[in-house]
């Protein structure tokens, strides 16, 4: 009985399994069909075709195929990587026959989903791609190494078939079955301790085919998403690829962005992706677990994969298909117009018109991973820069006000003693609170560095009777962790400019001292202070919240980093429009300041005011210009 019951197990799962691969096979010919257009997919044959490799009539891609057409910088050593998660992509939505090959179909998906254009087919499949990208970077947590084995290339005996080489979605019962074993997190765990969420993307793709229960069943086979992990190696060089395809644009290849990868270049880009990983808290884990992941993404980093939609839609556009040439009298002209134009042949501005003291090119894609980068690009102006300027409120106003876009304010500086050794520090200190939080986390460094920063989408202005902002601006952390602290609605001080510094966080302080009352500096829960020398800073951290800014969610602990300023910008989000109206607000301010230098006032104040009003100094004449005061 026991021989019988074990064959008739085998035939079930056979039998499970062709039907897994026929819907595969359907869901594959609906994503050709709905997510491109007839020149898309003409552009996508054509590209898999001249590079795939043959084996008893199956065309597939290798790894090294992949990775070269991808033109990924080997100084990475991301291409692994890449091809594990094409793997994995390629047997969606049937995690179970992952690693698949690199068919037709496989890469078919593969690109669908790189690309996010599931969504004209995948009515339901709201939730971004994030789980699927996790699931493919992930290994279950038994014994868990530091890097993940890379799914074997070699491509075992596959049934031969005579129309291998036609041009168009292989039908389903020429589909070969991979023998390939699958990956870690799709081993049977027995775990029955706990019940798994369903992948909503690939929920969304079965309940379209009306195969609900094909995928139940396969779930019998899919381990416990919450049992596994990204090894912290593996999502470093991950984390290292997307800051530097985060600035590309479709069609633009990788290799104008890989040019840069200098040793120099690679130690900053290193540092960078560290202070991303360390978001993850690797401290306490060998890798990182889905919860964090789906947490930090969410809130820290909304869009740490949209390179790769750019990077893969590189599949679409083929050049050896020469569109100036006449078409077949099949495809409209309509149909062979291409979706994203060629790029021009004429220089594109430079992705930062000048590094600063703080930021760079890889700070710059650490920034894209929670703005958006069509705002970051190509986009930022330097207003203030402390260095040149000097450190003063007065050279910060006379740069910064009158820009009227948002704008982009970086400190850095290296912590101070919790007693202060100076007399300097001892001045700032006897400003503050007695300090009863310990330092942050130091992250991967020891140097004591630390970077904050504050997103503003309104304009600078004085602010000494109500602070300005909205529920748009962010307060965040760069380095040594990255972190975003976004708005709350429970306090509105979000930012503060007056002559006892600048505030992010914190109530203004109180014009006179009133008696009972401390003398120190009001601290938001979670804040950012600098002092009116722009010499000193302060960072505070009440895991309680209940201020302007909501705590982390991944750092449940109070902390306090008090700092010496070394660097001070501010970045203008903008072009020369922008540029333009704050020349002429400056413009204004002069004129209206030389005036004031040539009217001679009496004693008489009726008389002067009226004498103002018809220069236009005073009253409301619809200028911008400056304060009287």
């Amino acid at each position: 009985m026991g021989q019988g019951h074990s064959a008739e197990h085998n035939a079930l799962s056979e039998g499970s399994a062709g039907h897994s691969l026929n819907l595969s096979h359907e869901l594959a010919l609906r994503f050709a069909h709905k997510c491109f257009t007839q020149l898309e997919i003409t552009h996508f044959k054509d590209i898999f075709r001249s590079l795939a490799d043959d084996q008893d009539g199956i065309r597939y891609w290798k790894e090294d195929t992949l990775c070269c057409f991808l033109v990924l910088p080997d100084s990475l050593n991301s291409g692994p990587l890449i091809y594990q998660m094409a793997t994995y992509l390629g047997a969606f939505p049937f995690p179970s026959l992952a690693p698949s090959i690199l068919t037709f179909e496989a890469m078919l998906k593969v690109v669908v989903i790189m690309t996010e254009r599931y969504g004209k087919v995948l009515s339901k499949g709201k939730a971004d791609r994030n789980k699927l990208l996790f699931r493919s970077l992930a290994v279950f947590d038994r014994g868990i190494s530091t890097t993940q084995k890379r799914p074997s290339q070699d491509i075992p005996d596959l049934a031969s078939d005579k129309e291998a080489d036609k041009e168009q979605v292989r039908p389903s019962n020429e589909k070969p079955s991979s023998h390939l074993p699958g990956f870690p997190i799709d081993q049977a765990a027995n775990d029955e301790e706990e019940e798994e969420d369903d992948d909503e993307l690939a929920l969304a793709a079965l309940e379209s085919l009306d195969a609900i229960e094909v995928f139940k069943h396969d779930r019998r086979a899919d381990s416990k998403i919450n049992h596994a992990q990204i090894p912290s190696d593996n999502f470093q060089k991950l984390i290292m690829l997307l800051l530097v395809i985060a600035p590309l644009e479709p069609q633009e290849s990788l290799s104008k962005h890989a040019e840069r990868l200098t040793p120099l270049c690679l130690d900053g880009l290193r540092s960078v992706a560290d202070s991303i990983l360390w978001s993850f808290t690797p401290e306490e884990n060998t890798g990182i677990f889905y919860q964090s992941f789906n947490t930090i993404i969410s809130n820290s980093l909304p869009f740490l994969f949209d390179g790769l939609n750019p990077l893969f839609e590189h599949f679409l556009f083929s050049k050896n298909i020469d569109l100036s040439r006449r078409k077949r009298k099949s495809y409209s002209a309509a149909t062979l117009s291409p979706i994203v134009p060629q790029l021009p042949d004429i220089p594109l501005e430079p992705l930062l018109v000048q590094e600063g003291e703080i930021l760079d090119l890889n700070i710059l894609s650490q920034l894209s991973f929670f703005l958006k980068g069509s705002s970051l690009f190509r986009r930022l102006r330097p207003l203030y820069l402390g260095g040149s300027a000097g450190f003063s409120l007065g050279s910060f106003e006379q740069k910064v006000f009158n820009w009227h876009a948002p704008t982009i304010l970086l400190v850095s500086g290296s912590r101070v003693p919790s007693i202060p050794e100076g007399g300097r520090e001892r001045t700032f200190a006897d400003t503050l609170p007695p300090k009863r939080f310990p330092d942050s986390s130091s992250g991967n460094t020891k140097t004591g560095r630390v970077v904050y920063g504050v997103y503003l989408d309104v304009p600078w202005k004085h602010s000494n009777k109500e602070a300005i902002g909205t529920t748009s601006t962010l307060l965040f952390q760069l380095a040594p962790i990255h972190e975003v602290f976004r708005a709350s609605t429970i306090s509105t001080y979000y930012a503060t400019f007056t002559k006892a510094g600048i505030s992010f966080g914190s109530p203004p302080p109180r014009a006179r001292p009133v008696s009972g009352l401390s003398s120190h500096r009001a601290l938001g829960a979670v804040s950012l202070l600098l002092d009116d020398s722009l010499e000193f800073g302060v960072f505070t951290h009440d895991s309680q919240g209940g201020g302007s800014f909501h705590p982390s969610q991944t750092r449940r602990r109070d902390w306090q980093d008090r700092f010496e300023i070394d660097s001070l910008e501010v970045w203008g989000c903008g072009g020369d429009e922008e540029a333009e109206k704050q020349r002429a607000a400056w413009a204004f301010e002069a004129r209206e300041a030389e005036a004031r230098k040539h009217l001679k006032l009496g004693k008489d104040i009726e008389a002067n005011r009226a004498l103002l009003e018809m220069a236009g100094l005073v009253g409301n004449h619809g200028g911008s210009g400056g304060s009287m005061g």
